[in-house]
């Protein structure tokens, strides 16, 4: 027969379990953050965080990591509080948000390549001319600029607007 007591009376003290998911998020989020930038594809880094942060947790309640069910909602509760939170805050603080978010970085300006950017995100001439393939640029020439967003893919925006030829598109890239 379960016992009941044992299930859901918290045997560490809460306070504990809150600096515990406190610190690993933190610690995680500023790692994925700084290191793991164009790793985290289309999914932010927070909600990745989130995600894997959320299965530990949830695993650990569920197979008796922790022996009371309210460790492990507390815990899954902090996760969750912390990513609202700096959601919140980046959403409210532009200053923040450029901390929490990263912005773009410009890797192809005008069909230059901007080789300070891409060393500093560890991408070589073979992955940037497999990207523009892969985005139909055949010339880094056609290249007006090649970012890499704050979600870790890569955007291409060409000289020439698609569906006109290269001979009658205007020196504003197409843009009426």
């Amino acid at each position: 027969m379960a016992d009941w007591e044992e299930l859901f009376v918290p045997d560490t003290p809460l306070l504990e379990i809150v600096v515990r998911g406190s610190v690993m998020y933190l610690a995680l989020f500023t790692l994925l953050r700084v290191i793991l930038k164009r790793e985290s594809g289309t999914t932010g880094v927070t909600d990745l965080l989130v995600i894997v942060l959320l299965a530990d947790a949830a695993q650990n309640g569920m197979s008796g990591g922790y022996n009371s069910i309210t460790d492990g909602v507390l815990l899954v509760a902090v996760i969750i509080g912390w990513s609202y939170l700096l959601n919140a805050v980046a959403y409210r603080w532009q200053a923040a948000a450029r901390l929490i978010r990263p912005g773009s970085l410009v890797l192809v300006r005008d069909g230059r390549i901007m080789r300070e950017n891409m060393r500093r995100e560890l991408i070589t001439n073979e992955e940037l001319h497999t990207l523009l393939r892969k985005h139909g640029v055949t010339d880094l020439a056609e290249v007006r600029e090649v970012r890499m967003e704050s979600d870790g893919q890569f955007s291409v925006t060409t000289r020439f607007t698609p569906g006109r030829s290269r001979d009658d598109s205007d020196a504003s890239g197409g843009f009426d």
